[in-house]
């Protein structure tokens, strides 16, 4: 966990909704200044922060809106910080609790240098990250759809066919299955809905790529060298990372990846683990991905499996070479180098 601890003359603390601002400003002797609300709206925030800029610095905790906060801070010159969500249990904590307390704790964590920091990500890749991420959700509803369809046939008693939805010539044979008008209705619902999916898909992921070029050409081509890391995948670490060099140590971008487990230890007692919600759900997926996808046809990958496996069980093994795989993947793009299968199976 890092913290906040540059000293300002002012901090200003602001508990962010959609629709509202309550905004706290503390001078250096922890003095309140000015402690109100005010409409989510550049201009009055502009006119509380007019007198302090250049002495200031304005923290938020990260939740959905605060990307206009952060562009309206780097546009006139202002420091801005981001608050770890789940760090930030001082706010949520005590007997009472609202939009002014908020504000104040907040203010309050920054003078005292205990404000929990997360990445503030570069604007100009944040749209394309959303997008890819909206690509996922869409996916994995495209698949519930094509489980429904799947168990409709089973329901009904029918025998399965072996059939991939994303293709339309499987989609074709299954428009006239069912007897049942309402059911056939039913599915062709489901498989009108894949078809679309499909083809927007297509185009976004076409459109994503394009981009992911033009940001860092040279990571991605980097990526694609790993045996199992194809175009989404790659897709994904890109800009679930943002910039390797965040990370000062590959622990911390293990970390960051949900690839190691922290314990939960007091007075030299084991409690388990804890902080597994902590980091990044889509690069630990990738990871994971990747790590199935290594061993496809790859007998060199599955030997090293097997030696693993001699230490622990499958799953744990498979969670290992997750996390080794995490690792090259930080030195690949912190040292700008293809992927060496040698040197991976070695370490």
């Amino acid at each position: 966990m890092k913290f906040y601890t540059t000293q300002h003359p002012y901090y200003c603390g602001i508990d962010l909704h959609a629709r509202s601002l309550y905004v706290c400003i503390l001078n250096a002797d922890g003095d309140t200044i000015i402690h109100r609300e005010i409409k989510a709206f550049p201009e009055p925030l502009l006119d509380l922060l007019a007198p302090y800029i250049g002495n200031i610095v304005v923290g938020v905790e990260c939740m959905h809106c605060w990307y206009w906060v952060s562009d309206f801070c780097a546009e006139h010159g202002i420091d801005f910080i981001l608050g770890h969500a789940l760090y930030m249990k001082a706010i949520h904590g005590g007997k009472a609790k609202n939009d002014r307390i908020d504000s104040y704790k907040i203010a309050h964590l920054i003078r005292g240098g205990n404000f929990p920091l997360a990445y503030v990500y570069p604007p100009e890749m944040r749209a394309a990250r959303d997008l890819l991420r909206r690509r996922t959700r869409i996916v994995r509803h495209g698949a519930d759809l094509k489980a429904h369809v799947k168990n409709t046939t089973s329901q009904y008693n029918l025998p399965p066919m072996d059939l991939n939805l994303r293709y339309d010539f499987a989609r074709k044979a299954m428009r006239n299955r069912f007897d049942d008008d309402c059911v056939q209705r039913n599915i062709d619902l489901d498989l009108n809905i894949i078809a679309f999916y499909k083809h927007e898909l297509s185009s976004v992921e076409c459109f994503i790529e394009k981009h992911a070029k033009h940001h860092s050409g040279s990571d991605y081509h980097i990526l694609t060298s790993f045996p199992g890391i194809g175009r989404i995948l790659a897709l994904t670490i890109l800009y679930e990372i943002g910039d390797i060099a965040r990370f000062n140590t590959v622990q911390d971008f293990a970390s960051y990846s949900r690839l190691i487990k922290c314990k939960a230890e007091s007075a030299g007692k084991s409690y388990g683990t804890q902080g597994n919600k902590i980091g990044n759900a889509h690069l630990k997926w990738a990871f994971g991905e990747i790590a199935v996808l290594y061993l496809r046809g790859n007998d060199k990958a599955k030997a090293h499996l097997l030696k693993l496996q001699k230490r622990m069980s499958k799953a744990k093994a498979l969670s290992a070479l997750a996390h080794k795989v995490g690792r090259c993947v930080y030195y690949m793009l912190k040292n700008q180098k293809v992927f060496d299968e040698k040197c991976f199976l070695a370490g």
